[in-house]
């Protein structure tokens, strides 16, 4: 997505385009490997050091809010971010923690019956596992698991 493109989409969510808010979504356009609100800090303050903590998380709040950006809870770690682009589901590592995207399948919308009065917005699978990586390691023997990664 170009600088054009971003600051349509901010506009067009009602959040005006601030430096940093534009460097948050830019960073998260151009990263697709669902960084931590600290990875994003770090990152976009690398850039530009006037940027605080507070400022890039809020940001990150105002981006999630608005429907740009999605975060991705992982149990036990810091949550994730993703913006928002193609639709897609995530896959997320039980032993890495890494988070991948998995293609967008249709979700079986529940019976309403079953929702009673809530109102529902969207339906999104998390898959849980191990990662191709992980899976791996359990795999090999273990004579062979201390050379894995290594030469």
């Amino acid at each position: 997505m170009d600088a054009e493109a971003i600051k349509r989409s901010l506009g067009g969510s009602g959040l005006r385009c601030t430096p940093q808010r534009y460097a948050v979504m830019a960073f998260l356009m151009e990263h697709n490997s669902h960084p931590t609100a600290a990875q994003i800090f770090e990152a976009v303050n690398r850039v530009d050091p006037r940027s605080s903590r507070a400022t890039t998380y809020n940001n990150l709040r105002d981006l999630v809010q608005a429907g740009l950006v999605r975060e991705v809870a992982v149990e036990g770690r810091a949550a994730r971010f993703d913006a928002k682009g193609m639709r897609h589901h995530h896959f997320i590592c039980d032993r890495c923690g890494n988070v991948e995207d998995i293609e967008w399948y249709d979700v079986p919308r529940p019976a309403s019956r079953s929702l009673g009065k809530r109102m529902l917005r969207e339906c999104e699978l998390i898959f849980r596992g191990l990662c191709t990586k992980c899976a791996l390691r359990d795999t090999l023997p273990v004579k062979c698991r201390r050379h894995v990664g290594t030469r």
